[in-house]
């Protein structure tokens, strides 16, 4: 393994300021939310840049298909790379290509640079111990929010 004393200190001062990337985008077929690649990259940029680092993701293939290869460079020129096989739903479709292009490119980020996925919950920004009901017809509210009688209902269904 070559030597990365330099990358890892400049990682561990860019992972003191790198922040979580928010979950902007919506999947209707799963019905949830999720951090897009450009959230990914803003929670992380501003700290790899002024800390010597920077991302390149390159596409490539082999015998087995397409691969994502993500090598993590810094400025000493020091890096770490990681390669994984991108699976395609449908062969020969460009468009199905470049989704799953993209998705691996969004966790091989935020995997090789410690990102994670943040609510972007007014609640949940302004009061860090404040429990959120994260479903159900009371989801967003705070627990404190809700009367005992609707405590007592969802504890019925919990148990």
């Amino acid at each position: 393994m070559n030597d990365i004393n330099e990358l890892a200190k400049a990682l561990a001062l860019a992972q003191s300021e790198i922040g979580g990337a928010k979950k902007d985008s919506s999947n209707p077929f799963f019905k949830s939310k999720y951090a897009d690649l450009e959230s990914v990259w803003e929670a992380c940029r501003s700290a790899l840049t002024k800390n010597g680092l920077s991302v390149s993701q390159l596409v490539g293939s082999d015998e087995k298909g397409l691969n994502l290869t993500t090598m993590l460079l810094h400025s000493s020129g020091q890096s770490l790379t990681t390669t994984c096989s991108v699976p395609i739903a449908k062969q020969n479709d460009p468009q199905a290509a470049g989704s799953a292009i993209t998705y691996f490119r969004r966790y091989q980020l935020a995997a090789i640079v410690g990102v994670y996925q943040t609510d972007d919950d007014g609640n949940l920004a302004t009061d860090k111990n404040k429990y959120v009901v994260p479903m159900g017809k009371h989801a967003g509210k705070a627990l404190t929010e809700l009367s005992e009688q609707e405590l007592n209902v969802m504890l019925e269904h919990l148990v």
